[in-house]
């Protein structure tokens, strides 16, 4: 099953360095990054709001507890929003690249 795996970042720098290392990993074929995200969100009962990078990460689900433990070990956020979502359909030629990308047969 194919994933897309949600994750914001404080800003380009963050979103960079966590899109390369998932990449040179292996662990996804794809990060689009996507600036001028506004979130609003609680936090600790505050409500708070941020300018954020969107990272769109797409890979497997075999994948995805390897992911959500590199995010975790370097994300500067004490808790990173980490959301996956599994991909019901999609180009079976762009499926086929991820798995060519994840080194999947």
């Amino acid at each position: 099953m194919y994933q897309l795996i949600l994750c914001t970042c404080p800003d380009l720098e963050v979103a960079d360095k966590l899109a390369g290392t998932l990449i040179t990993q292996k662990l996804a074929a794809c990060v689009n990054i996507l600036p001028g995200v506004r979130s609003v969100y609680e936090w600790q009962g505050e409500i708070e709001t941020a300018q954020e990078h969107l990272l769109l990460i797409k890979s497997h689900q075999d994948r995805y507890a390897a992911i959500e433990a590199t995010l975790k070990s370097l994300h500067p956020y004490q808790l990173p929003e980490i959301i996956a979502v599994a991909i019901e359909s999609g180009s079976l030629d762009y499926l086929k690249w991820i798995d060519s990308c994840l080194g999947i047969d």
